[in-house]
């Protein structure tokens, strides 16, 4: 029976018109002027609304050669809903305003019998946005071709549930018709965040956020979980989705297959230059097979 997640952001958060997004998302991909690689195995992208994080999007969005691949594994963090663990969504279907996409049931029932995962009440999955936010590029990019979605909502998870997820997940990474979409936005800067963090040797506030969140990006680039975690802790940074990238960083690494994160685009919503203003950062990554390996 089918069971169905409502794009309940559509007409908020982006339009629920089905052609000005299709054109917004073509416009923003064709923009972003990247090819599209069969090496590209997975992305790393922001879930902001379309107007403030859309064009930066396509930054990881534009790099999917949709040919090769069939399932999505999408990967976001909790905003509303607290759990510890995993959890997996008892739709059937996610709707877009521009296409619809099926949930692959057999990887999810696969997930459940490790014992490891809850179940998302539809309640709560359509609350959540930050998966939401990856529907409409992946309905556009995997547009005529057949493709089904893993969603897995990701959890408050301490340093080894992040670990014992990547391992559960590690093993899709090695079949290359798998693809991953890792969603977060990074610093969240401002008095209404409660983070004012600000090294005064970068200029401005801007700039010390800047410098702070590309420091982020280069750990993560390196793929060491570790080094991450140790990053958060030791600033703080206030990455929404620090727990899917975790997960993804141990998936990697307990994988077979030699994949480099790199990020190619990054963008804040504003520039903060006092103490009362506010910003959230974009950022782009693609999860690319590193070359030698691939043959």
């Amino acid at each position: 029976m089918e069971k169905v997640r409502r794009a309940s952001h559509a007409g908020s958060w982006y339009t629920d018109n089905p052609k000005h997004l299709s054109d917004e998302l073509d416009g923003w991909l064709r923009s972003s002027g990247l090819t599209k690689s069969p090496d590209v195995r997975g992305v790393i992208a922001p879930h902001a609304g379309y107007s403030y994080s859309g064009r930066a999007a396509a930054f990881a969005f534009g790099n999917i050669d949709p040919s090769n691949i069939t399932r999505v594994f999408l990967l976001g963090p909790s905003h509303h809903y607290y759990t510890p663990k995993c959890a997996l969504s008892v739709a059937t279907v996610y709707k877009t305003p521009i296409g619809d996409l099926p949930i692959d049931l057999e990887v999810n029932e696969e997930l459940k019998a490790t014992g490891k995962f809850e179940l998302m009440d539809i309640r709560v999955d359509e609350a959540e946005h930050s998966m939401e936010m990856h529907l409409p590029y992946l309905a556009k990019v995997f547009e005529g071709h057949h493709v089904k979605v893993v969603p897995i909502l990701v959890g408050a998870l301490n340093a080894e549930s992040e670990a014992l997820y990547g391992q559960i997940l590690a093993k899709y990474v090695d079949d290359p018709h798998n693809f991953f979409s890792v969603s977060s936005d990074f610093c969240h800067w401002g008095s209404r965040f409660s983070y004012q963090f600000y090294d005064k040797k970068h200029g401005s506030i801007h700039k010390s956020i800047e410098a702070l969140d590309k420091m982020g990006m280069d750990i993560i680039e390196t793929g060491d979980p570790d080094a991450f975690k140790k990053y958060l802790s030791e600033y703080d940074n206030t990455i929404c989705g620090r727990h899917p990238i975790s997960v993804f960083l141990h998936m990697l690494r307990k994988s077979s297959t030699n994949i480099k994160i790199k990020f190619l685009r990054y963008e804040q919503s504003s520039q903060c230059k006092t103490m009362r203003d506010s910003s959230v950062s974009y950022a782009s990554a693609a999860a690319k097979v590193d070359g030698s390996s691939s043959n």
